[in-house]
């Protein structure tokens, strides 16, 4: 192996995002300072919502968009079968119950018809997690049609700088009540660990903003009880719990880092978007493998977050473990997005499902693997890629 190990995602760090964050540690404020609320206000003005709460992971965000839309105890969501377990875990951290929903094999996000089949069979549930898998936002209009005012939040920790169909920004609430962002390091922008939740209605952002930060209320006209006042003024150390909440805040060293990040997202996606057509024109060649979401009107909006191949396993006379094993020798790293969920043993244990309900789900799964892309990847490194990847599917 010559060159550096490609992982299949990677940050992109320069002298501008550590200046930034240097500039932080030497201030007063490393958490509960101003740069989360810059980096919230940037955030929401890049998306067109109105609001942006920022917290310390995507799973977070989930979480509290969950609370704040007031899933609890007896609430069924559904999720999409393919997508982190955490899609479905936010269901189930709020008190409530999730169900799955098969893909569509194209796009890899919640089939549409499966959708409508499972609001049929559970006229019920009170919320749908559409997940835009790879950053891919798929049928985000039909599914909030099919919503009926139920309660809409959009899993789009891959979607960062996505559009929807209409070309209107990811993340602007168009056709959903909250959406979640997640800033990993493998995603298009990083605040080290981080997410957000985006949402155009003032009352969830409200409640997100308690949620985040154990619950506590310092709006003194929100204060209640007699006990409030002194001196004929709020008492200027008050702070009430009104609800159960959690610390799940952004620190301002994160933020800082982010709104440098944020500043070169363009740039990050049109290198993402490059090296997927790079791909596209290499595979199209292998009869082994099937691209996926690579229609040119999915590929000009996408966020890339990662590229997906599903390779027939059966007709190379190998496995997937043997694939990857053989292009980890050639320094290509590679990895599964995802296994279906309802394969967790916690969710097999959960609840009885039956596999054959999931036909694209399944099928998906016996064949996917994402490759190496990033904005750091050089085109000697894309080159290196491909040819790894033909190399190994023509000796197979």
């Amino acid at each position: 192996m010559s060159g550096r190990f490609l992982g299949y995602g990677r940050q992109s760090i320069d002298r501008a995002d550590i200046d930034a964050v240097v500039a932080t540690l030497e201030s007063d404020f490393l958490t509960q300072g101003p740069q989360v609320e810059r980096f919230e206000a940037a955030l929401a003005e890049r998306v067109g919502a109105r609001h942006a709460v920022a917290v310390n992971s995507g799973t977070a965000a989930l979480h509290i968009a969950c609370l704040a839309a007031g899933i609890g105890p007896g609430d069924l969501g559904l999720t999409s079968a393919i997508t982190f377990a955490a899609s479905a875990n936010c269901l189930i951290y709020a008190g409530g119950d999730a169900e799955f929903v098969d893909i569509d094999a194209a796009t890899l996000g919640i089939s549409v018809p499966a959708l409508a089949q499972a609001l049929k069979a559970a006229p019920s549930a009170k919320a749908i997690i559409p997940v835009h898998m790879a950053g891919l936002a798929h049928a985000a209009a039909e599914i909030c049609k099919l919503a009926e005012g139920r309660i809409v939040i959009e899993d789009a920790a891959h979607a960062v700088g996505g559009l929807y169909s209409c070309g209107k920004p990811v993340g602007s609430c168009a056709y959903s009540n909250l959406a979640v962002f997640s800033f990993h390091p493998v995603k298009q922008m990083t605040t080290g660990e981080g997410g957000a939740v985006l949402t155009n209605d003032p009352e969830l952002a409200r409640r997100l903003k308690l949620l985040r930060s154990h619950g506590i209320e310092h709006e003194p006209t929100r204060f209640v009880g007699t006990d409030t006042q002194e001196d004929g003024h709020y008492k200027p150390w008050l702070g009430q719990q009104h609800m159960l909440g959690f610390n799940y805040r952004m620190t301002d060293i994160a933020a800082a880092l982010g709104l440098s990040q944020l500043k070169k997202l363009d740039r990050f996606l049109e290198r993402r978007r490059a090296i997927a057509r790079s791909y596209d024109d290499a595979f199209a060649k292998l009869p082994p493998i099937r691209l996926l979401q690579s229609a040119p009107a999915e590929r000009s909006r996408s966020a890339h977050h990662l590229y997906i191949v599903w390779f027939d396993f059966g007709a190379m006379h190998t496995t997937r473990t043997a694939v990857m094993t053989k292009l980890a020798e050639r320094g290509v790293g590679s990895q599964v997005h995802y296994m279906p969920v309802y394969h967790h043993p916690l969710h097999a244990q959960r609840t009885q499902i039956d596999r054959s309900q999931f036909p694209q789900a399944e099928h998906y799964y016996r064949g996917c693997l994402s490759l190496p892309l990033h904005p750091g990847l050089t085109d000697e490194e894309v080159e290196r890629v491909t040819t790894a990847v033909t190399d190994v599917v023509s000796a197979a």
